[in-house]
């Protein structure tokens, strides 16, 4: 009986591997929107004004407490240079998460993310959760996307999306908090969004989640 108030005792390795999970999460994005910034933030709580531009593909992990045990999350951070965007689609086949990085301060880099939602539902179809990320809030006095338009784009996509800044570590803790946790969420059995204004879990209206 699976339900015995003795079972058997286990290894503690065998119990820990069964209590972490591990979720991969791709960063997609033009060049220069904050991509290594908002990983550089959660991983080491740091931020250089003078970081280097991503080559390629760079790596990795944190793991994460949860309300029944641990996350492992891999972050895989995508160079956002033309000339790298054929090594893109291999990394995000057998995500778990994309999370799509615009500069609220850079219409363009907005307006990609179009296509980079595109490039996402064409490796996963709709196996994947998509979040879209207006980071450099600290530059409102150069803000060129408002709130509103994200949540617009947000909604018409059908993905999750939240307002961040990697510079002042607004929202970057809540993020990763809540990505570790969308898989387990019993409201989330479809796309779920994250809204910026409020911190409530309650959904406010179908497929939606917000904080």
């Amino acid at each position: 009986d699976s339900r015995a108030l003795c079972p058997a005792p286990q290894p503690l390795g065998v119990m820990s591997a069964k209590a972490l999970r591990k979720y991969k999460l791709v960063f997609i994005g033009d060049q220069s929107v904050g991509k290594t910034s908002i990983i550089s933030r959660f991983q080491y709580d740091t931020f250089d004004d003078h970081y280097q531009t991503t080559i390629g593909i760079d790596f990795v992990s944190k793991t994460v407490p949860v309300d029944d045990g641990t996350v492992r999350l891999q972050l895989w951070d995508t160079a956002g240079q033309e000339r790298f965007r054929s090594l893109i689609p291999s990394y995000i086949r057998d995500s778990h998460v994309a999370v799509v990085v615009f500069d609220i301060t850079s219409r363009e880099s907005f307006e990609s993310t179009t296509k980079w939602i595109a490039d996402v539902r064409s490796q996963r179809g709709n196996d994947v959760i998509i979040v879209l990320v207006g980071n450099k809030t600290d530059l409102a006095d150069s803000r060129q996307v408002t709130t509103a338009e994200l949540e617009a784009r947000a909604a018409e996509q059908e993905i999750m999306f939240i307002e961040t800044s990697a510079k002042e570590g607004f929202n970057i803790k809540l993020l990763f908090r809540r990505l570790a946790t969308v898989h387990t969420a019993p409201y989330l059995s479809s796309a779920p969004h994250l809204h910026p204004d409020t911190r409530s879990l309650t959904p406010p209206r179908p497929m939606a989640c917000c904080y």
